[in-house]
């Protein structure tokens, strides 16, 4: 079923991008500045914003990086020594209203001239844990389901902060990012669940594919190094 999309717009915070740098020790992309300007936005990202790590980050599935900005205030409580605000988590996006549980898989938005569809969520790494000095952040970000999400493009277009974003197109029956998140990492062998990722056609194909596996093999992948950098024990 189609949701009403009518007057479905939310306002854009922040914009960010960035160039790969060793500024928290290692090299990557997630030190981002705030960009004013309008930027071409192409099917791989935001004109000006380079991927240090094409393995794990970038390309067509995860062409742009959103994340709610209320977050930030659960992260000032847990370690209130650090000053949390966008685009902390290298974020591209910023956004207040935008949540997990209220974002669905396949949600597209008009955002100037470009369309772009929520393709999965963002899967937390080892990098935020030594960017915040927060050893084991990683893991609570995936526990919480406070992951933001990615966009594949489907329109390219120029786009920038004083664009909203506008809700084009909705299916109510869609997961909502926190429900595939929370399948996927809190509940990994539901098979339930895994049954309902593998129906998802809008979710990036490679999570389909995991989910496809888990079912068939009963196991679930080691993450150790994605959250820790290193096996855990």
């Amino acid at each position: 079923m189609a949701a009403n999309t009518q007057d479905q717009s939310v306002k854009v915070q922040q914009v960010s991008v960035g160039k790969i740098n060793t500024t928290f020790g290692f090299e990557s992309a997630l030190d981002k500045q705030q960009a004013i300007e309008r930027l071409f936005l192409s099917e791989t990202g935001l004109q000006g914003d380079e991927c240090g790590d094409p393995k794990h980050h970038g390309g067509t599935e995860r062409a742009l990086h959103q994340y709610p900005a209320e977050h930030y205030a659960y992260w000032q409580t847990q370690y209130p020594e650090r000053d949390w605000q966008a685009p902390g988590m290298g974020e591209n996006i910023s956004t207040l209203g935008m949540m997990e549980d209220n974002v669905h898989i396949g949600d597209r938005y008009q955002w100037g001239e470009a369309i772009i569809e929520v393709s999965q969520p963002r899967s937390p790494c080892y990098k935020l844990n030594i960017r915040w000095n927060a050893e084991g952040m990683s893991d609570q970000m995936q526990q919480l389901s406070y992951c933001g999400w990615l966009y594949r493009v489907i329109k390219t277009g120029h786009v920038s902060v004083e664009d909203n974003l506008v809700l084009l197109a909705r299916d109510d029956t869609a997961l909502t990012v926190k429900q595939v998140a929370d399948y996927f990492f809190n509940d990994p062998l539901n098979r339930d669940g895994l049954a309902k990722i593998i129906a998802s056609e809008k979710l990036t194909q490679k999570w389909r594919d995991t989910a496809e596996k888990r079912l068939a093999t009963g196991e679930v992948e080691v993450w150790d190094y994605r959250l820790l950098g290193k096996l855990r024990g």
